[in-house]
């Protein structure tokens, strides 16, 4: 007879993940948790033996408060979070107390760290600590450094390459009847970061100014703007402020990163580059490049990261709306945050290639008019991004160092919207072939400009290069202060040196190249270039266009001038003037057109950042050359002024707003945003009809006395980027 359906042995089910391919299911999350026994029996309970005779802990103490010695010597002593916060690679301190005194002869004890659900050995997401004479620099370890009765005192060694992220700790004895543990306690979870002090740490920094500055200095400076008029404004990374280390890791969770890769900081860049952005998956900062925010905050209001990191980690939607400085300022909280040292870039005319050619490819007509159907790549007015410094084991050596990560959505890599860690030195010796994204990073800073003339039956004419366009200038903000620190030099080598064209050649040998282009011979017989006058908002503009003609011939040129609002991103968004002139050029003279731009041509169209690009150029008509040259002027907006009336506690903080007597509409449906730096204090106000003139007066009241500062945004329908700044010393009340 057959066995009946309840005779039949049971068919275990399968647990999930078990596939056939891995034994567990990934760990990727660090808020989730794995239950530890207490109590792990080993064969049988010893005759007589009673736990009352087991060493026991009783309390653990971790010296986890700012003014201890864990925080201070580990530079966590400012992160607003009562756990303890270590560095790896790093000795730091513990107090154990038992239940009696310990004897080292007979008594067993170690520590556990766990991270995560399924925690392994192998994976280092199960570590136990083993207790050593001496501890070994970059290894797990703890020695015993005083004993006193029932308490020990211990100093804990993490692995200088341990995951970065939040363990739980444990204390397991070991007794007759097995092992025996402390309890789940969250008091005792360890945060354990990147540690920029260590020498063995892959993020390792030997220089202490910079690690202050690249690691601990919480306020940056962010240059925008265009190479003849760079403005500035700050940013609050606010990398230790309450709840911002837990919205970081949670990014890793969201990105599901596997635990046993959270100690490699090639891995976390390249995933928060891709999380900082909401494309794809969800991620931080929904970017909007069309002047149209509604239901969000326009980028230009934002003065910070906190405020976006929490609201993100809270709702977990993506918060509205950034563009590249914003990117740039939230992912360096993220890098700063975790131990990564980290410095916000400004690339001026930053070259979006989007052919992947290596250079920005520029169709005329045969008129020398711009064909906008043929012409794809762009040029950013400028582009922010970050550089993280680590070492790059899987580059040849030379390549570590700062490395580019930009987490701005432009171009997609391996399937994602995200670009690095591409090495700086790679990029500047035209090493395109490393990973990661470096051909798009040289096109940015390196790639040529080409005119090509679009004849009618199909020809492609190459007219002129222009070697310097591109990567005008590379900033960032210098150490120790709020000045502007030029780091070209790092990118590229000097136009026409020897350097600069190997490097070149480098690049195209592992690039695509579809043009000679660095082969045309340009005519030097006729030069053209121009010159932009005061470009404050509201006032006349005028543009001096300079013909010099080096032949003992002589030469007519019809000329054309194009100008246009753009976004900051080079992208067109109407054409404002236009206008034709013929110009006669004698013999070994130079000449000079003047034309006039008046306000009332570009007031009514302009954007946020009010950038004109003007684009001229002139066909030879004895030769058929064309010249050809174009320039982004940022218009001078006036700043925001802001004023303390009193020197007490309570701040009365004025937002004088400069008469826009010029502008042809009122400022309405205004929006201002004022944040008090190392407050975390921010408000955001509404209001309609304001008029010309703006006089605003809010309260602040500091929490924390010495140096702080006030920032301020202002945005409306008619004009956004207007900024301001105080710094202020608070002090302290009696």
């Amino acid at each position: 007879m057959e066995p009946t359906a309840a005779e039949r042995p049971k068919k275990k089910a399968t647990p999930t993940g078990l596939n056939g391919r891995r034994a567990l299911p990934p760990n990727v999350s660090n808020e989730e948790e794995d239950e530890v026994p207490t109590m792990e029996t080993i064969g049988l309970m010893p005759r007589g033996f009673t736990l009352k005779d087991a060493l026991e802990v009783q309390e653990i103490f971790l010296f986890n408060r700012e003014y201890d010695r864990n925080k201070r010597e580990h530079h966590t002593d400012k992160y607003y979070n009562l756990k303890l916060i270590v560095r790896r690679g790093q000795p730091f301190h513990i107090q154990i107390t038992f239940t009696r005194q310990y004897n080292p002869e007979k008594d067993q004890f170690w520590i556990e760290y766990v991270i995560g659900r399924y925690p392994q050995e192998n994976k280092g997401t199960y570590i136990v600590v083993p207790l050593v004479q001496e501890l070994q620099s970059g290894k797990w370890g703890a020695t015993i450094t005083h004993s006193n009765d029932r308490t020990i005192d211990l100093n804990v060694m993490p692995a200088a390459n341990c995951i970065v992220g939040k363990f739980r700790m444990y204390v397991a004895t070991l007794t007759p009847a097995g092992i025996l543990r402390t309890r789940r306690n969250p008091n005792t979870d360890t945060y354990i970061l990147f540690n920029p002090w260590c020498a063995e740490d892959s993020v390792y920094l030997d220089d202490e100014q910079e690690r202050q500055e690249y690691v601990l200095n919480d306020l940056g400076t962010i240059f925008y703007g265009d190479p003849e008029s760079i403005r500035t404004r700050s940013w609050n990374f606010g990398q230790f402020e309450e709840g911002i280390l837990d919205a970081c890791l949670y990014l890793m969770d969201k990105a599901q990163l596997d635990l046993s890769g959270r100690g490699n900081p090639i891995k976390i860049s390249r995933v928060g580059s891709a999380m900082i952005n909401s494309k794809d998956d969800e991620g931080v900062v929904v970017g909007s490049w069309n002047n149209m925010y509604e239901y969000g905050v326009p980028p230009s209001v934002w003065t910070g990261s906190v405020d976006i990191l929490l609201e993100y980690h809270s709702s977990k939607q993506p918060v509205r709306y950034g563009q590249c400085w914003v990117f740039t300022g939230v992912f360096n909280t993220f890098l700063r945050c975790l131990g990564i040292p980290a410095r916000v870039v400004t690339n001026f005319s930053s070259a979006h290639d989007n052919d992947a050619n290596l250079q920005m490819d520029f169709f005329l007509d045969e008129n020398g008019k711009v064909d906008s159907h043929l012409t794809k790549d762009s040029i950013w007015n400028y582009h922010c991004w970050n550089e993280a410094w680590m070492s790059r084991p899987d580059l040849p050596v030379g390549f570590g160092g700062w490395q580019v990560v930009d987490s701005t959505p432009q171009e997609n890599s391996d399937g994602m919207y995200r670009c690095g860690p591409a090495s700086v030195q790679a990029v500047k010796h035209g090493h395109v072939c490393f990973q990661f994204d470096a051909p798009f990073v040289y096109a940015e800073v390196n790639s040529d400009v080409v005119y090509l003339k679009a004849m009618k039956d199909g020809r492609r004419i190459v007219q002129k290069v222009d070697k310097t366009h591109i990567g005008k200038l590379i900033v960032t903000k210098e150490v120790g202060t709020n000045r502007m620190k030029d780091i070209t030099g790092l990118y590229k080598f000097e136009e026409g040196t020897e350097e600069e064209r190997l490097a070149l050649e480098t690049a195209l040998m592992y690039g695509v190249k579809t043009h000679r282009a660095q082969d045309v011979v340009p005519s030097t017989e006729v030069d053209m270039d121009f010159v932009v006058g005061d470009t404050t908002l509201g006032n006349d503009i005028k543009v001096k266009i300079t013909f010099k003609n080096n032949s003992q011939t002589r030469y007519t040129a019809t000329a054309y001038l194009s100008g246009n609002i753009v976004f900051y991103t080079g992208v067109a968004k109407c054409e404002f003037k236009n206008h034709n002139f013929d110009v006669t050029l004698e013999p070994m003279k130079a000449q000079t057109v003047e034309v006039l731009i008046k306000s009332s041509e570009y007031m009514s169209q302009l954007l946020e950042q009010a950038f004109l690009h003007f684009f001229i150029t002139a066909r030879v008509n004895e030769t058929e050359n064309i010249l050809a040259k174009q320039k982004t002027i940022a218009l001078k907006i006036p700043p925001l002024v802001l004023k303390v009336r009193s020197k007490n506690a309570t701040c009365n903080v004025f937002l004088l707003n400069i008469n826009y007597h010029f502008y042809h509409k009122d400022i309405c449906s205004c929006m201002r945003f004022i944040a008090l730096y190392r407050q975390n204090h921010t408000n955001l106000f509404h209001c309609r009809d304001v008029g010309r003139n703006l006089t605003w007066e809010s309260k602040c009241i500091p929490k924390r006395e010495g140096p702080q500062k006030l920032m301020a945004s202002l945005s409306c329908d008619a004009l956004r980027h207007v900024y301001g700044e105080l710094d202020i010393h608070v002090q302290k009340t009696v």
